[in-house]
């Protein structure tokens, strides 16, 4: 018998029976896709057939149950996305069934390494300690190559750790991929030389399929930092490629662009824990940026030190990673996040740094804040 790994699901159903009658079914609809009464006896109903192994009332209070279901690792053959198939291929397209959490098997595992750096890499590339990280964004779109290099450049003056492209700077006229990269690697190469920091340079390497690999490998031999990669718009398999490829070096920034259906809905979809935690840590990304609570888009305190604690929980392989909760912060807002957060995590704040007067001034005071 092959080893198995499991998923849990939330099921909304009115009784126990209705969710049984669904858990049976996601275990034929993610394995075999026939009915049961066909499915062939021995090695098919033995091994491939996912298995129901738990099912309880939700202990959220949420109209449904919890099933646990089993699957080998034969259904997925050493391939990632086959993996995240069988975890919510066609079952996804089912209403209220949502994934809650991932427990991957020793041999899930070996074919996920996960990050290459983790939290502690990118602290270390970054010359700090315990302390959090601190990343800020270049924008808006539409300003030139100049603009943004001199915004790379006061942000690294200022003390961040990690400067990076807006998910939304990709190759525009007003400033090219290759254009961008040189001169914000530059820029704040030129910052750490008047400073004596070891800010890095993140350029968003989200592209088209045959661009995003090339351009991560441009941005390693041109001395970026890391590189940034939306997931949801690229292909899982182009983190965990990268992640996995042994002359690619850099660590992964993931970015929450189009991933929202994904995990906004209170019953389908994923829970906010297994898909910014778990999966993208046997992506193998280093750091996950995610909307934080009270910010602009919505997600709960609870959901968002969910995906925290999912960054960092042991999974018996995977490095913990760097929860990167941004998406409307403020200086007011930051003795709050420490409470929550304590030092493993990214503050990703840009827009409030950009309302300042003085740019550099604002990013040494939020460095003050941050470390105090």
């Amino acid at each position: 018998m092959a080893p198995r790994f499991s998923v849990t699901y939330y099921i909304r159903a009115a009784d126990a029976a209705e969710a049984k009658a669904r858990a049976l079914d996601i275990a034929l609809e993610q394995t075999v896709e026939i009915p049961r009464d066909v499915v062939p006896k021995g090695y098919v109903e033995d091994e491939i057939l996912g298995k129901l192994e738990t099912l309880t009332e939700d202990p959220a209070g949420r109209p449904g149950f919890l099933a646990t279901i089993s699957y080998s690792d034969d259904d997925v053959g050493g391939d990632f996305l086959q993996l995240l198939n069988v975890i919510f291929g066609n079952s996804s397209i089912k209403p209220g069934l949502k994934v809650e959490d991932i427990a991957p098997s020793p041999g899930i595992l070996a074919l996920c390494p996960g990050p290459r750096h983790g939290i502690a890499g990118l602290r270390a590339r970054a010359g700090i300690g315990e302390n959090p990280l601190l990343m800020s964004a270049i924008k808006p779109v539409g300003l030139s190559t100049a603009e943004l290099a001199r915004r790379a450049h006061d942000f690294a003056l200022g003390g961040m750790h990690y400067v990076k492209d807006d998910h939304g700077l990709v190759d525009q006229k007003n400033s090219p991929f290759d254009e961008r990269l040189r001169a914000c690697i530059d820029a704040v190469g030129e910052a750490n030389a008047k400073s004596g920091g070891r800010t890095g340079f993140v350029p968003n390497v989200t592209g088209p399929a045959d661009a995003i690999i090339d351009r991560a490998r441009q941005a390693q031999a041109a001395g970026a930092g890391a590189v940034m990669i939306a997931p949801a718009l690229a292909g899982y398999d182009v983190v965990r490629t990268l992640a996995a490829a042994p002359d690619f070096t850099l660590p992964i920034v993931t970015h929450p662009a189009f991933c929202g259906a994904n995990v906004v809905s209170a019953d389908c979809g994923f829970s906010h824990r297994a898909y910014f935690g778990t999966l993208h840590r046997l992506m193998g990304a280093d750091a996950v940026i995610y909307p934080n609570f009270g910010g602009r888009f919505g997600f709960t305190r609870e959901e968002c030190l969910s995906i925290a604690d999912a960054c960092a929980v042991g999974m018996g392989g995977p490095k913990a990673i760097v929860a990167a909760p941004g998406g409307g912060m403020t200086f007011e807002r930051v003795p709050e996040m420490r409470e929550a957060y304590g030092n493993d995590v990214m503050y990703l704040i840009g827009g409030a740094l950009l309302q300042q007067p003085n740019l550099v001034d604002a990013c040494r005071r939020l460095v003050a804040a941050v470390n105090g």
